[in-house]
């Protein structure tokens, strides 16, 4: 948890330095701009298990349908709003349900990443904690969610030790290389290889 905490207070650190503009600027999440991942980032924090269920309820169940409609929605409140649901609650102890705070962390730093690569800004993750979000995401339960085909592929981080897989090299920073394994589609500038074109925007 100490780690969590302090992940989220250095993004905080990053939100807080963003021009209002940047809150409508499109994120690595499709159709998202950066107030709906934001917005999404806080909405277990401000969520009780009841309210839960019952959005779940009214999006007949699927999560995916349920978290696209309350990050449109909870997106419309004031920038300050946003900002503040996350930053009063760098502590809160949430946890994914079966995923622990290994979960909670990588759910914080991805969707971090999501933010701050597009707008080509640095996300200040430890190495600490991205070495344990790494390995989260490495998980066979983490790596069949995602269905992200690496067959032939060995990710190498040029920033770290740190490698996964068999195969041709794909090289990147060990954050970049992890939102491939985020099925998150890059700049093809922060990727190099043979296999770049699988994983890159072009």
């Amino acid at each position: 948890m100490p780690t969590v905490a302090a992940e989220r207070h250095a993004f905080s650190g990053v939100l807080d330095g963003l021009a209002e503009s940047d809150w409508s600027a499109a994120s690595l999440c499709d159709g998202w701009r950066v107030r709906e991942v934001v917005a999404h980032m806080t909405m277990p924090f401000r969520f009780s298990a009841l309210r839960f269920v019952g959005e779940m309820v009214r999006s007949r169940g699927n999560f995916a349908r349920m978290a696209d409609r309350v990050a449109r929605r909870d997106a419309q409140a004031p920038i300050g709003t946003i900002l503040e649901g996350w930053r009063t609650n760098e502590n809160f102890p949430w946890k994914p349900p079966g995923g622990g705070l290994k979960a909670a962390l990588t759910h914080d730093v991805v969707h971090g990443l999501d933010i701050t690569v597009p707008l080509g800004i640095q996300h200040p993750v430890g190495e600490q904690a991205l070495r344990v979000v790494l390995d989260h995401a490495t998980t066979p339960l983490s790596l069949k969610h995602f269905g992200l085909d690496l067959t032939g592929v060995r990710l190498e981080a040029d920033d770290l030790d740190w490698a996964y897989g068999d195969g041709e090299p794909l090289r990147g920073g060990a954050r970049h290389l992890l939102m491939v394994l985020m099925d998150r589609r890059l700049p093809a500038e922060l990727l190099s290889g043979a296999a770049t074109a699988r994983f890159s925007t072009g």
